[in-house]
């Protein structure tokens, strides 16, 4: 038993076999081990779906920022405005233990492959930059304009201010969904809801994070970190065209992302 890779032994055996064991079996089933390793197997899968999507989103962020740096003369969200959707994105993710784990990945043992979240981050963060930019871009030439009635550089003080908050605003929730949503579209090697379905606890969470998120700029919480309440023409012409278009750019990437390394984690 000691030379054995794993040492197994019931309860009811002598002391120096229970001593020398490394699974001990309350129940007369070795079935309990085969569920054990793929409760082990889908633990360590969800984590790494964890890792590998948050990672991503948080270098596309960094990413976009970069770019608003070179062309905005502004922030393009605030520092504590950056907090908050952190704050509501990973109270979303919380509930990534409890989704499911395709069932291919878990016929085989994985292994820990930091260069896959390299990779995976490398692909899928800039992704998201590009639907941030075209934001960006919507938001400083089309929804600012309209809804001030001029544009940024014909503004004076206190106009400028409301239109850098509508900006603001208008990239948090834009950001704070797109990157919510990815998360059903990366999760899972197979085509998201139609071949795979996401547990009902992270259904359900992030969801109502970003309903939450939604609401925010309409309560004096949103008063509090500068958002205004974000026009109706927001949604048609920024929000679910970007929404719709980067899901389905981010399943086209991962199929490719699949083709080329054999797996998505």
């Amino acid at each position: 038993m000691k030379e054995a890779d794993v040492a197994i032994s019931v309860d009811n055996a002598v002391d120096i076999a229970k001593e020398s064991a490394d699974i001990i079996l309350l129940r007369k089933s070795l079935l309990v081990l085969e569920r054990g390793v793929l409760e082990g197997r889908r633990v360590f899968g969800n984590i790494l779906k964890y890792l590998s999507i948050t990672a991503s989103s948080n270098f596309g962020n960094v990413f976009s920022i970069m770019v608003a740096s070179l062309f905005l003369p502004f922030l393009p969200m605030a520092p504590m405005q950056l907090i908050l959707l952190d704050m509501v994105y990973h109270s979303g993710m919380g509930a990534m233990p409890w989704d499911h784990m395709d069932e291919e990945w878990l016929k085989v043992p994985r292994r820990w492959k930091p260069i896959q979240i390299g990779r995976f981050m490398l692909w899928f963060g800039p992704t998201s930059s590009i639907f941030d930019i075209t934001t960006y871009a919507l938001m400083f030439f089309l929804i600012g304009p309209m809804a001030i009635s001029a544009s940024y550089f014909s503004l004076t003080g206190v106009q400028k201010q409301q239109f850098v908050h509508l900006f603001q605003t208008g990239w948090f929730v834009e950001s704070l969904w797109t990157q919510t949503m990815v998360v059903y579209m990366l999760r899972t090697q197979k085509v998201p809801f139609l071949e795979s379905l996401p547990a009902t606890p992270l259904l359900v969470i992030t969801a109502f994070g970003m309903l939450i998120g939604l609401i925010i700029p309409y309560t004096p919480l949103g008063t509090y970190f500068d958002m205004v309440a974000l026009p109706w023409y927001y949604f048609p012409i920024v929000l679910f065209p970007t929404l719709f278009a980067y899901l389905m750019l981010a399943q086209f990437v991962k199929r490719q992302f699949i083709k080329r390394y054999g797996e998505l984690y």
